[in-house]
């Protein structure tokens, strides 16, 4: 192997041809490749704006300080790439191989370097600059099923409708950036599931009399009774209940087909309810969307399994699992245990979340959380499995737009860029750093690459893909730094873009070659 090293300013542009990955560096870089026969080359870049590069690889982190003012050369830069093989495989080092001369002919003599990409920031209130209006609604769709949802920009009667599906835990407050922001343009609306947020039940679906009742606790928790009401005769708070939510909400609330947006477990019933209701949906886009969701089998794939389990998170909850639910709610309703929860899934530890808590406590605090927690824990997987759901949203052309957070501790970037080799044409966006909530997190970027996505497909492709003027490119794979203002501060994060072509095994591949060589230049 031949090692070329480069001091250049860190604005290059990363492409990827078939995965024998290459640097496209900007022309203040003229170090060139000697030979490309047999030779396989690996180029290195110093980041001299932070003078920091950070490495992550599934489940485990490490940094590596580099220093500011040194350049590198070909001898002193060796012993910097003990790290490589596990920077190569998590896409999140600048340093690429080339082999073969096929890829000599795609190597670009001159490329012009690119600059940071400045986009908007969110409305600024204080500064006079007001979002979106959001009014808070109820829809009920059956008796004693009350949907509570926000919506904003509805005057925007002409322009395309979007709905945000909420993750695990929270409901249509976790999208107020994104009422506010993308209401100015769009027709927006956000709904809390069945069983979360503002969606709980109005009253007690096992009521108990009052010679049951031992405790004051216990008559404070709903839900813990001998006998459910007939409207919860069959309740179970689990996905198919709420992709038939989300069908029923489009068809009698919002009356048109729309983009469907989703974060973790929003995300995995966005794609179920894409799956099954394709002529009701404009384009799915995921963030974080967790791949899997139920931990009782599925009476119709598995009958027999899910004859052995006793209880499928219906109502009443049997006597037998009530004092271990009143237990692990206690423990996990707890302040305490929210405010960590939070700090993991946030990758950055400086976004306020207060409101987050907030909400989320609230709700904790409603008699009926605790039943309805173990409803959704309890209650049985759907009927289609995320992979399949989304091969019927590839049959049935479904457009899909993966954003994921990089930093995500529960659904690491292993899981999107699954997602991505399934549906090799979803253009998929990894932002760093951002956590398992981006919207949230980084709401700038990921409303900025939804104006971006819907614009591309309302106009048919005339208008390209957010970050993506090239049309080459989207290919390939490359990253662009974003910049916005919050808070009257500069704020920076970095996007990288994986094209049609990218091959999660060939990047294994090469991440296996690359111990190989490791071994033959260590034993040499």
């Amino acid at each position: 192997m031949e090692i070329l090293s480069y001091n250049c300013p860190p604005n290059c542009q990363v492409v990827n041809l078939r995965w024998k990955l290459v640097k496209k560096a900007s022309q203040s870089c003229k170090s060139k490749p000697p030979s490309f026969r047999e030779h396989r080359i690996l180029c290195i870049r110093r980041d001299f704006r932070s003078g920091f590069s950070g490495y992550s690889i599934s489940s485990w982190c490490f940094s590596k300080n580099l220093d500011r003012e040194k350049g590198s050369n070909s001898s002193n830069a060796v012993q910097g790439f003990r790290n490589l093989n596990s920077q190569v495989l998590s896409g999140s080092y600048d340093g690429y191989v080339i082999g073969g001369e096929e890829d000599a002919g795609s190597f670009p003599k001159e490329r012009e370097a690119i600059p940071k990409v400045l986009i908007p920031g969110l409305p600024d209130e204080y500064n006079g600059e007001s979002g979106a209006p959001i009014t808070s609604c109820f829809w009920e769709w059956k008796p004693k099923f009350n949907v509570h949802y926000e919506k904003a920009g509805c005057e925007n009667v002409n322009s395309p409708p979007v709905l945000f599906l909420p993750g695990f835990g929270v409901g249509s407050f976790h999208y107020e950036k994104q009422l506010k922001d993308l209401g100015k343009d769009y027709r927006v609306w956000a709904i809390d599931f069945l069983g979360q947020g503002m969606s709980l039940p109005d009253e007690d679906p096992t009521p108990r009399s009052k010679e049951g009742d031992s405790t004051e606790e216990k008559n404070f928790l709903w839900g813990f009774g001998d006998k459910a009401q007939p409207w919860a005769s069959d309740l179970a708070y689990s996905v198919d209940l709420w992709q038939d939510q989300v069908c029923y909400f489009i068809k009698e609330v919002i009356r048109e087909p729309v983009y469907v947006v989703g974060n973790s477990l929003g995300g995995f019933v966005a794609v179920y309810f894409a799956a099954c209701n394709p002529h009701l949906v404009k384009g799915v886009t995921l963030l974080n969307a967790t791949p899997f969701w139920g931990f009782s089998p599925n009476p119709i794939r598995s009958p027999k399994l899910a004859r052995i389990l006793p209880w499928s998170g219906t109502f009443p909850l049997p006597a037998s699992v009530r004092k271990l639910i009143e237990f692990i709610w206690q423990k996990i309703s707890d302040p305490e245990s929210i405010a960590e929860v939070l700090k993991q899934v946030y990758a950055d530890h400086a976004t306020n979340v207060d409101t987050v808590f907030t909400r989320i406590l609230e709700t904790t605090q409603h008699p009926a959380a605790a039943a309805s927690f173990a409803s959704i824990m309890f209650a049985p997987q759907g009927n289609l499995s995320f992979r399949e759901a989304l091969s019927r949203c590839q049959i049935n052309g479904v457009p899909i737009c993966l954003i994921y957070g990089k930093e995500d501790p529960w659904v690491k970037p292993v899981w999107g860029l699954q997602v991505k080799r399934q549906v090799p044409e979803a253009p998929y966006y990894e932002i760093s750093p951002a956590g398992h909530c981006p919207h949230d997190e980084v709401p700038e970027v990921v409303n900025y690459l939804l104006r971006g996505w819907i614009k591309n497909l309302e106009s048919q492709g005339s208008v390209a893909l957010p970050l993506l003027d090239d049309e080459e490119n989207i290919q390939y794979v490359v990253a662009r730094d974003l910049e916005f203002v919050r808070e009257e501060s500069n704020k920076s994060v970095r996007v990288r873009i994986y094209g049609s072509r990218f091959s999660l095994w060939n990047r294994i591949g090469s991440f296996i070659k690359s111990r190989f060589r490791k071994v033959e230049m260590n034993s040499s």
